[in-house]
């Protein structure tokens, strides 16, 4: 189907104004990100409570911010990595999204403010993930949240996170996750198809874009190859947390996502796919501007707190 209307509009004015992903450089890219934020953040709903906390990490305090629902204790706990192709976001450019899937799946949502690139590359981030988690499965009770039902998710290099973060997991003896939620996620640094082809300019993500933020990411190319780095390649996706894939149709990552999906799915991983026609990459934070990003922001809630029932 053509461009989504509300997504055209968006498109358009990013083409007249410029948009994060043309950016060059960190500092530009993390203040557009910034200011995009106050225009895609739709209204959200009323919680029992929003505090910025701590955990430790590897390279010190990983900052936190947990999203308490009004709904009964304990509570079912969602580790979140916000995306920004691992340079730009933080904990307010994903606030929104945060406190919808709160109160949407009734759950503990705990948002990590991961360490960046370029100032900090691969593997940087994604231990301040690994050690959130960690933190949020030995630890949870202590902030009414429910240690056995414990979940991940993320959007972009978010979902790259979650899906690195869920293999670790399974690898390194660590919890045992309910399920893992990835949004148009970044998952194999090394792919060539169709999406990325197609999709390359003109729809908010670039393929060059998506060369400079690996390009901030990674140490060298060889490193793109790293499983951790591109969870696809990973050498076997057995025994994995079941997962939902969403991805956006005019995204250069769709592909990639739905590669993934059916690469769980193969390996026996219980794996629900769900493509957004007429969508880019981003919409589900732009629900202000968007309708379908409210939409498909509920059915993943929806489908996370049926996974913390099983």
């Amino acid at each position: 189907m053509p461009l989504d209307p509300q997504c055209q509009a968006i498109v358009d004015a990013a083409s007249e104004r410029g948009s994060v992903f043309d950016a060059r450089t960190s500092e530009e890219a993390r203040a557009l990100y910034a200011a995009s934020t106050d225009v895609f953040a739709p209204q959200t709903p009323a919680l029992k409570d929003v505090e910025d906390r701590e955990v430790p990490g590897s390279g010190g305090p990983v900052p936190i911010r947990v999203y308490t629902p009004n709904a009964d204790r304990p509570l079912p706990i969602l580790v979140y990595f916000h995306g920004g192709g691992w340079v730009f976001g933080d904990l307010d450019s994903h606030d929104a999204m945060c406190r919808i899937i709160a109160n949407e799946a009734g759950c503990l949502v705990a948002s990590v403010d991961y360490r960046l690139a370029p100032e900090y590359k691969f593997p940087a981030g994604l231990m301040d993930c690994i050690a959130a988690t960690n933190w949020f499965a030995q630890h949870g009770q202590e902030i009414g949240g429910d240690i056995s039902r414990l979940a991940v998710g993320g959007d972009s290099a978010g979902g790259n996170l979650a899906a690195a973060v869920a293999q670790t997991a399974r690898d390194d003896g660590g919890p045992e996750l309910k399920f893992q939620w990835l949004i148009y996620p970044a998952v194999d640094f090394t792919a060539e198809n169709a999406s990325l082809r197609d999709n390359a300019e003109g729809y908010l993500l670039s393929a060059e874009a998506i060369r400079w933020t690996m390009a901030q990411y990674l140490e060298n190319e060889a490193i793109a190859r790293d499983p951790r780095a591109s969870p696809a390649l990973a050498s076997s996706l057995t025994g994995l947390a079941p997962a939902l894939v969403q991805t956006a149709e005019f995204d250069p990552l769709r592909d990639e996502g739905q590669a993934y999906a059916d690469a769980l799915k193969a390996a026996g991983v219980p794996t629900e796919y769900v493509l957004y026609e007429g969508m880019v990459h981003g919409f589900m934070r732009m629900g202000a501007l968007v309708d379908r990003a409210g939409v498909a922001l509920r059915y993943g809630a929806d489908k996370l707190r049926a996974a913390y029932s099983t």
